[in-house]
């Protein structure tokens, strides 16, 4: 750094211009001044072609992490869902910020009879392979529809299409509140890995970026993700699978949850682990191996034929 004025990289989309001035006003707290850098990325640039085809890995970080080895910013703000496995080489997690909402939601048109009848026929839309084929494991009769574009764009199709709905990342809504009335939480489906969270990445070297976020890193959210991430890592490494986890704190107790699901819906396999909260920091590749001996690695080779 020449100066001790903190860049903070952020794509441009509604979304992530409401979570990069969160990051500098809690810099701000402590004392640390700081601006905003706006970039694109790959995934704000191609609004058509499905996340999956693109090959989803890093495609909404990898401009930032760009910028920040060329020392064009000196922080990058992620939804850490978005954030491949393994970091760039040259780049560290220097703060997770207190978690938000990890669920879905269905966006829907009156009626919603058919979420009654899992034999019910109706199209929904998403771009995430994750959801489509936790909606087909539940509705296999139900037709699903690409939707791509930042938020906003993405309601105005619902809106004008017809489809019965679509579904949207809860935290995303509610951040910039555009949750509409018609709206229903999906506490049947689970999330992906680290969603809800927001993760903040710096230089290896850059001490004085890496300690100015160490007083807002959420130590528990930042366990939970990582057992999170970890689950994946060890399952596909970050490929566009779907692949489902959750750990929660409850008491002294690290709870997890996870799955593997093929793309059609056809077929999955669900894992339940616990362990004790200091012993909880491996339980996410615990349960990647074990899902993987229970029927998950046949899933998972299946998946890679398929791409």
């Amino acid at each position: 750094m020449t100066s001790n004025v903190l860049r903070i990289g952020t794509r441009e989309s509604q979304l992530a211009i409401w979570q990069a001035p969160q990051v500098k006003n809690l810099l701000a707290q402590e004392g640390y001044e700081a601006e905003l850098v706006y970039l694109k990325s790959e995934g704000d640039i191609d609004l058509q072609t499905p996340l999956y085809e693109i090959g989803v890995q890093g495609i909404f970080t990898r401009s930032l992490d760009i910028a920040l080895l060329n020392n064009r910013i000196d922080l990058a703000v992620h939804s850490m869902k978005d954030v491949p496995t393994q970091l760039p080489k040259g780049i560290i997690q220097s703060a997770v910020l207190k978690r938000g909402s990890y669920k879905d939601v269905l966006v829907y048109k009156e009626p919603i009879t058919f979420l009654n009848d899992v034999n019910s026929h109706a199209v929904i839309a998403t771009s995430s392979i994750r959801r489509k084929a936790h909606w087909l494991n539940r509705y296999p009769n139900h037709t699903m529809e690409n939707l791509r574009g930042n938020v906003n764009t993405r309601l105005r199709k619902v809106a004008e299409s017809e489809w019965n709905g679509a579904i949207f990342a809860a935290a995303g809504l509610d951040r910039i509140n555009l949750r509409p009335e018609t709206s229903i939480e999906l506490n049947w489906m689970l999330p992906a890995p680290a969603q809800g969270a927001i993760v903040v990445v710096c230089r290896d070297e850059d001490v004085f970026s890496f300690e100015s976020c160490q007083h807002f890193n959420d130590r528990q959210t930042a366990l939970c993700t990582k057992i999170e991430k970890d689950f994946l890592k060890v399952l596909l490494g970050g490929c566009s699978t779907p692949i489902s986890a959750l750990a929660e704190i409850q008491d002294d107790t690290m709870f997890f949850k996870g799955n593997i699901i093929t793309v059609d819906g056809g077929e999955r396999v669900d894992i339940e682990k616990a362990a004790a909260l200091g012993e909880a920091e491996n339980l996410g590749k615990v349960a990647a191996f074990e899902i993987l001996a229970r029927g998950g690695e046949a899933i998972a080779a299946k998946m890679h034929h398929e791409r």
